[in-house]
């Protein structure tokens, strides 16, 4: 079974009729649109996202494929936009304040957007701490 088609038996068996899928194969990613019931979508988008990634993780393995990953209405796309403009603001409050300041806690992915857009940055470094899902990213001056 392809990533298209394992999609679409998940979106069927979730109740989803009216969506819409776009494969990346090249990059091993594809967004999905869904269309139905908006409101119901826009309230559980993140555990949607996850699920669904998580289910595709599981089929990539078992069938010895690279990983694949889905985006779901542009949460993904919204949400990376959102932590790095999040990391920078961040970034420029540390420098004028010269104090370290905590990003929310993040998934491992969500952090690792955070590091990599500050990593260019002269006049901060970044630090992961915590533990499990309350693991945050720390902004510190450099001195």
């Amino acid at each position: 079974m392809n990533i298209e088609e394992f999609l679409k038996k998940l979106l069927d068996l979730g109740g989803f009729s009216d969506y819409k899928i776009e494969i990346d194969s090249e990059h091993n990613h594809g967004v999905v649109f869904i269309h139905t019931d908006p409101g119901l979508i826009k309230d559980n988008l993140p555990i949607i996202v996850e699920s669904l990634n998580h289910l595709l993780q599981l089929l990539a393995h078992k069938n010895n494929l690279p990983n694949f990953h889905i985006d779901v209405n542009n949460y993904r796309k919204e949400r990376e936009s959102l932590i790095a403009e999040l990391a920078k603001a961040t970034a420029r409050k540390v420098v004028a304040t010269k104090q370290e300041i905590p990003l929310p806690a993040m998934n491992s992915y969500e952090r690792r957007i955070a590091h990599m857009e500050l990593a260019a940055h002269p006049d901060v470094k970044t630090e992961s701490v915590g533990k499990g899902s309350g693991r945050y990213v720390i902004v510190r001056p450099i001195t």
